[in-house]
């Protein structure tokens, strides 16, 4: 038990610890990060048409509250560029102090998301319409800032930036895009700067350098204004007068891509930290209190932004101490260096935004929409994010996107026609089949000439009672006639299951208890027998009949098996064979009978030795075997089963004298039925290399003779030696090479 004066030392520890961690890891990172998310910061205030100071207001805001308040350790939130359309069409419509309002608003919204623990549901939003909506904010971006590169200002409409460009290239300002132009060099030209050089963040070279570069050289450009110092900016959001229902639509929007973009951010940090977890649902509050005090003071609306996050993580952030600090950097430059910052020309801001806009149009996500035939959805929400409004740009992707979810859900192929120099004909339903397909199925149906006996395969895995009625009553009409109609079932769904009660997707359990189950309690009539063939007849018969035809005039058998009656163990599917591969011998037990009457075991290895020249020969004992268990308990039994058992008596004899394989089972973790099982497949094994076929075998045409025991409980194959116990491992390699 520890005492009062030990936990003091302990606590010290503690606190030595964290701030060791802080100190060595988060103080380095916080400045990196701080580099990163001024200029960006910056520059979206300006593309947002917000004062300066809104920039750097949201920064701080969303380094100390975000951070300190949300669910991720190392997420870095501040203003970001996906939200820059839409702050900037409010600011144009209800002016910035409303806009300051629409934030709070929109703050809320987020909180309440979170209460609500519903946050994961922002990720069901089709991954190609969010990268279409960012893809749009970035070319609206870009059309933007190019204006303002060239010496002019942004527009607020994309098509008016397209009509007005050709008269903004008629008048550019030199000065102006001789800055933007260095900063894109710098930026384009920094990925393969050194290492060591890249510890410094791109984004503030780039800016300082065409800062200089424009006090040096005797040109004029347009630079940052300030409109008093960073308290100075600082003011109360304004009530709106009217238009309630476009400023709601405004908030909700804000919300959501704000909620996305955090969590999207969220999924992509873990991923590069292995092991630690968000929490979702706090980090939306934390997003939501950090937008409500971001417009409370007259900041832009927060996000968490996953440039300066990953950054924050691979500069060694390990505490939220990273990204407090961060907004802190921020907030003492600002009110510090204000002076600074009003150096800063307009046109290198834009030169960093439109290389952050075309960035935001990924190469990646055009293939991937083109692999996964989704690229007309992606094209359909960049155009409506760019030319209409990114409310609506979004929806008609949700829509485009769900549209093509329904299509493919009930999207099924039908085609009807004869099979080559068979007289039959084929009639193929392959997808999902349902009463939409039916005039589909119908068509393909009445192609089918009244002659020549016909085969419907179906590949489906949802079949309705309307296709199943549809099918079942055109088969019965032309058997009425005379044809003759098999159906082959490939697909996971089942003709049997249709009329058993609501349609399922698959082959379920519940769907086989509906069908055989009941029936099967009513007095058994059902032969399960004439069941099973049947099932085979529509399910596999027609995979099997390649393979087999090959096989009619010779045996192919690679192994002689030899095992258990028992009907949990099915050889084929333990060793992955197939038809022909092996010769299978089974009896109560798996024993080799030697110095009996008995010579059916030899007869069959003679033949498949000397016959079919098979290259390995295999006894095979399994868990929970009842003959083991019989000797084990010496129970007396009839004679005929007493008789058999009494071939397995020196198995017992030699696992009572300590046989080294019952010695390994034990330590395993067996029980001692099953070790006697194993020990028996030993014995057999002993008996096997006694036989003369079997020796010549060997020692002629090296065949191999080894024997397995099967675990029922793990379904595993275990090796037994005639001295010990191997297991094999998911490649098929031995993980006990010696006896244990």
């Amino acid at each position: 038990m520890s005492t009062d004066t030990d936990s003091v030392p302990r606590t010290s520890r503690l606190h030595a610890l964290v701030h060791h961690r802080v100190l060595r890891h988060d103080v380095p990172a916080s400045v990196v990060v701080f580099l990163v998310a001024l200029p960006l910061s910056l520059g979206i205030a300006v593309a947002s048409g917000a004062p300066v100071a809104a920039g750097l207001i949201a920064a701080v805001v969303g380094g100390v509250v975000a951070g300190a308040v949300g669910g991720s350790a190392v997420q870095v939130s501040g203003p970001t560029a996906s939200l820059t359309v839409v702050v900037a069409e409010s600011v144009h419509h209800f002016g910035w102090a409303v806009t300051c309002f629409v934030t709070v608003g929109a703050g809320l919204l987020q909180i309440l998301f979170g209460l609500s623990r519903i946050a994961r549901g922002a990720l069901a939003i089709a991954p190609v319409v969010v990268h279409g909506m960012l893809a749009g904010i970035g070319v609206i971006i870009a059309l933007q800032q190019v204006h303002v590169l060239l010496g002019g200002n942004s527009l607020s409409s994309s098509l008016q930036s397209v009509i007005q460009l050709p008269h903004q290239l008629m008048s550019v300002h030199k000065g102006d895009l001789c800055m933007g132009l260095v900063v894109i060099a710098i930026l384009i030209c920094w990925k393969f700067a050194p290492r060591p050089v890249r510890v410094v963040p791109g984004p503030l070279v780039a800016v300082v350098v065409a800062t200089v570069l424009s006090l040096a050289l005797p040109t004029h450009v347009e630079r940052l204004v300030l409109d008093g110092s960073l308290v100075d900016a600082i003011g109360l959001p304004a009530l709106p007068h009217g238009g309630w229902f476009a400023i709601g639509m405004t908030m909700v929007t804000v919300a959501l891509i704000a909620s996305v973009e955090t969590l999207l951010s969220a999924v992509a940090v873990d991923k590069a930290r292995p092991g630690v977890a968000t929490d979702f649902d706090r980090e939306l509050v934390g997003q939501g209190a950090a937008n409500v005090t971001s417009g409370l003071l007259g900041g832009l609306p927060i996000a968490a932004v996953i440039v300066r996050s990953v950054t924050n993580a691979n500069a060694g952030a390990q505490t939220r101490a990273a990204t407090v600090l961060h907004g802190l950097w921020i907030l003492l430059f600002a009110v510090a260096l204000a002076a600074v910052v009003q150096q800063v020309p307009k046109a290198a801001l834009a030169g960093l935004l439109i290389l952050i806009g075309a960035q935001l149009v990924k190469l990646a996500h055009i293939r991937l929409a083109r692999r996964t035939g989704e690229l007309y959805v992606y094209l359909a929400t960049v155009l409506g994010v760019v030319f209409w409004n990114l409310l609506l740009g979004m929806l008609i992707g949700l829509a485009l996107s769900f549209a093509l979810l329904l299509w493919r859900v009930v999207r099924v192929t039908i085609c009807a026609g004869p099979v080559a120099e068979t007289g039959r004909w084929k009639v193929t339903v392959d997808g999902t089949c349902t009463f939409l397909a039916l005039p589909k199925l119908t068509a393909e149906l009445a192609k089918v000439p009244a002659g020549p006996p016909v085969t419907v395969q179906l590949t489906v895995d949802f079949l309705d009672h309307a296709s199943y009625e549809v099918l079942t009553e055109w088969a019965r009409r032309r058997e009425s006639e005379g044809g003759t109609v098999d159906f082959v079932e490939i697909g996971t769904a089942r003709m049997a299951a249709a009329p058993a009660g609501p349609p399922e997707r698959g082959h379920s359990r519940q769907v086989l208890d509906r069908v055989i189950g009941p029936r099967r309690r009513s007095g058994g009539r059902v032969d399960p027998i004439a069941a099973g063939i049947a099932s085979y007849h529509r399910g596999h018969a027609h995979l099997m009949r390649p393979h087999l035809n090959e096989l009619r005039d010779r045996h192919d058998a690679h192994s002689f098996f030899l095992t258990c009656a028992d009907a949990r163990i099915v050889p084929n599917v333990i060793t992955d064979s197939g038809p022909g591969d092996l010769f299978t011998v089974r009896n109560v037990g798996n024993l080799v009978p030697v110095g009996g009457s008995d010579i059916s075991v030899e007869a069959a290895l003679i033949y498949a030795l000397e016959k079919l020249d098979v290259r390995a020969v295999v006894v095979c004992g399994h868990s929970g075997c009842g003959a083991m268990e019989a000797l084990h308990r010496e129970v007396q039994a009839d004679p005929g089963f007493g008789d058999w058992l009494a071939y397995a008596r020196p198995s017992l004899d030699r696992f009572r004298l300590g046989h080294p394989v019952a010695a390994a089972a034990a330590l395993a973790g067996f029980g001692e039925v099953d070790q006697l099982g194993m020990v028996n497949v030993a014995v057999q094994l002993e008996s096997l290399l006694a036989y003369p076929a079997v020796r010549r075998g060997v020692e002629e045409r090296g065949v191999a003779v080894s024997g397995l025991f099967f675990d029922l409980a793990t379904a595993r194959v275990i090796e037994v030696t005639v001295d010990g116990i191997a297991d094999f491992d998911d490649r098929g390699a031995r993980v006990i090479a010696e006896p244990v």
